[in-house]
């Protein structure tokens, strides 16, 4: 009898330790995130025979639509001239993310495009970037030069972005390109205003976009790199004295980052944030290291340099994920259009990119000052029939120079 006892709880034992066992390796897939089908209609009007844009601005009517329903914050502004709309502008803040499109029917009527289509938003995902963005990476000065010593490293101002910017394009989502000479502020405290001598002029931010070909530009300022001040030694006698010599071996360091984007198409800041952190011990930054290297990362000061900049080429990417994707006309050939992006940039045959041309002429002011920026207007659909490496060749839906496209235009993604 006792040994069958025994037995049993033995296999009791053994059934228990089985089924802990098989609860530890079972995986249980991860909740979906939420997603909701929405099915609307949008329209826009059909201009010069241009259907494709008409189509593609219905498309985003629908999205819009879609998207209020979702939550949305809307705002609008409509000015009025002797009782006629002069400008309709509507702005919204969508609360879900669209992941899926799908057009269940389109119809013209009465040179009116209509789309009925079903969007699927979620609120927990995340786009998936389907073009390569250019970005430029550019200087970050000190706004106090007097917190790194010339007996420091001085490769701060264009390493921190340079390695920023070398994050980016390991994810293969973006072209980098450097101008770590160029610093956008004139007086890095008061960034990331601009205060140029002639204010009404074509955003800085703009024209280096447009030099240097890029889409992004990436910008900030090394806010803090303080080390507490031990100028000033209380008392006398030995205690003061070894404090002295210690203050040269053990100190505290503030640091603190602010990081920019830039739109080169409209010179808007789409990004703005702060990093801070600190360090303590020896703080000092040997003058022969450079950002990135493994001497400068095995430095207390570089550690934290260098995780700030992996933070921020995180939030970049996931700030700029779902943002439309943009490049340049850089020729015309009758009815042919080639932009600065090919394959590399991951332009593929099919796509339809919107072409953007000025809407009015220089916004003029008394005095000099001049040029505070052309509207913007979509003057119609490109789709792309040939892909370079470096460039990519497609037909506009009408005649592009009766539309007044020329070469320096916008081409963007919707």
């Amino acid at each position: 009898m006792t040994l069958k006892i025994w037995r049993g709880g033995i296999l009791l034992v053994l059934v228990l330790l089985q089924a802990c066992s098989f609860g530890s390796k079972e995986v249980k897939p991860s909740p979906k995130p939420p997603v909701k089908v929405v099915v609307t209609e949008g329209q826009a009007p059909i201009e010069k025979g241009k259907k494709l844009l008409a189509k593609q601005l219905a498309l985003q009517d629908a999205i819009r639509q879609a998207s209020i329903q979702a939550g949305a914050e809307v705002t609008s502004q409509t000015m009025l001239n002797q009782s006629v709309i002069q400008s309709d502008a509507v702005s919204f803040h969508a609360a879900a993310q669209v992941t899926h499109t799908q057009i269940l029917n389109e119809w013209a009527l009465d040179n009116v495009y209509y789309v009925r289509a079903q969007i699927s938003l979620s609120t927990n995902s995340t786009c998936v970037p389907h073009y390569r963005k250019r970005i430029l990476a550019t200087a970050f000065p000190l706004a106090e030069q007097s917190q790194v010593s010339g007996a420091e490293t001085q490769d701060l101002a264009g390493g921190i972005p340079r390695e920023i910017n070398n994050q980016l394009m390991e994810s293969k989502e973006f072209i980098g390109f450097n101008a770590t000479h160029v610093s956008l502020y004139g007086q890095p405290r008061l960034a990331p205003e601009f205060y140029d001598d002639a204010p009404y002029q074509v955003s800085g931010v703009m024209q280096l976009a447009n030099n240097n070909g890029a889409q992004i530009v990436l910008s900030g300022v090394i806010r803090d790199l303080q080390i507490e001040s031990g100028d000033y030694i209380r008392g006398s006698g030995p205690t003061a004295m070894f404090n002295s010599f210690y203050r040269d071996f053990w100190s505290r360091r503030g640091i603190g980052i602010d990081v920019y984007l830039h739109d080169g198409f409209t010179g808007a800041l789409l990004f703005q944030y702060r990093y801070t952190d600190a360090v303590e011990g020896d703080v000092w930054l040997p003058p022969t290291y450079t950002v990135g290297s493994e001497r400068f990362n095995a430095t207390p000061t570089g550690e934290k340099i260098s995780k700030i900049i992996t933070l921020a080429s995180q939030d970049i990417r996931r700030s700029l994920a779902c943002y439309p994707f943009a490049t340049r006309i850089n020729k015309i050939e009758k009815n042919k259009i080639y932009i600065d992006a090919g394959a590399q940039d991951n332009v593929r045959a099919g796509d339809q990119l919107i072409i953007y041309t000025d809407a009015s002429d220089e916004f003029k002011l008394e005095g000099n000052r001049h040029y505070l920026d052309h509207d913007k207007r979509p003057a119609g659909v490109l789709t792309i029939n040939d892909v370079k490496p470096r460039y990519a060749v497609g037909t506009f839906e009408v005649d592009p120079l009766s539309q007044g496209v020329r070469i320096g235009d916008w081409v963007r993604s919707w």
